[in-house]
C-alpha cells in the first residue's frame, strides 16, 4: 500500500486530471473561443463614411469549434445570425487544420481520462508494472498536455496566419465584404490553456511523490537501542 503522503498526491493528481477533462469538454462545446468587431467595408465605402459614422457599420462576431454567430451592421441596423462550422463552412476554411484541432482535443480528453484512472490505481495500491506506476502517470499527463498545447497552437495559427475570423465573417456574403477591426481570445480558449497547465501541475506532483524524505526517529525509537546495537 502507498504511504499517506503519496496517497494524497495521487488523489490530488486524479482530481486535477478529471478537472482537466471537464475543462476540455466544456471548451469544445461552447461557441466562445473568439470574439471580434467586424467592419462592413462595402457599406462604409458606399456612403464614404467618416470616423463618427463608422459606428453604424461595425458589427460583432463570436465563434467556437462548431458554431457561432454575428451581428451585421451595414448602415440599416443590426442583423443577428447564427452559423455552424460543419458541414459547409469548414470547406471555405483551412479544413485540415480545423479538423486537426478537434482531433488533438479528443485525444487529450482520452489521455486525461487514462491519467485519471491510473492516478486512482496508484492511490489504492502500488502497481508492479512501471507503466502503471508514476512513470506511466507522467507519460499520460505529458501526452494529454502536449496534445492540448498542439490544439491551442494550431488554433492560434488558424486565427493569426490563416485569418480564420475574417473568413468566417465573409462566409456566404455575396454583396458585402467584412474586415476585422479587433479580435480577442475568449474564455473557452483559456480553459484549454488552463487544462494544459493542470497537466503540468500533475507532472510536478508525480515528481514530488518520487522524492524519498528521510524518516525522523522519535525519542521512543532512540530509547529502544540495545547494547547489541551499539556494538554493531
Amino acid at each position: 500500500m502507498p504511504g499517506c503522503f503519496k496517497k494524497t498526491l495521487f488523489a490530488s493528481a486524479s482530481l486535477i486530471s478529471f478537472v482537466s477533462f471537464i475543462l476540455i469538454v466544456v471548451a469544445m462545446g461552447t461557441p466562445k473561443w473568439m470574439t471580434g468587431k467586424i467592419l462592413c467595408k462595402t457599406g462604409a465605402d458606399l456612403v464614404n463614411a467618416t470616423d463618427p459614422e463608422l459606428v453604424k457599420f461595425i458589427g460583432e462576431i463570436y465563434y467556437g469549434l462548431f458554431r457561432g454567430g454575428k451581428i451585421r451592421q451595414c448602415g440599416l441596423g443590426g442583423r443577428r445570425s447564427k452559423f455552424t462550422i460543419f458541414p459547409h463552412m469548414v470547406k471555405k476554411l483551412n479544413t485540415g487544420l480545423h479538423v486537426m484541432i478537434i482531433i488533438f482535443l479528443c485525444v487529450a480528453i482520452f489521455f486525461s481520462l487514462v491519467s485519471f484512472g491510473f492516478c486512482i490505481l496508484n492511490t489504492i495500491k502500488v502497481p508492479y508494472r512501471a507503466i502503471k506506476g508514476p512513470a506511466g502517470v507522467c507519460l499520460w499527463n505529458f501526452l494529454a498536455g502536449g496534445f492540448i498545447v498542439l490544439a491551442v497552437t494550431s488554433f492560434m495559427a488558424a486565427v493569426k496566419l490563416h485569418h480564420l475570423t475574417e473568413r468566417i465573417a465573409n462566409f456566404r456574403e455575396n454583396v458585402f465584404q467584412f474586415v476585422m477591426l479587433e479580435e480577442r481570445f475568449e474564455d473557452c480558449f483559456w480553459l484549454c490553456v488552463a487544462s494544459a497547465t493542470a497537466h503540468a501541475v500533475n507532472l510536478l506532483l508525480i515528481a514530488i511523490s518520487g522524492i524519498h524524505f528521510p524518516k525522523i526517529k522519535t525519542k521512543t525509537e532512540e530509547a529502544n537501542v540495545t547494547a547489541e546495537d551499539i556494538m554493531y
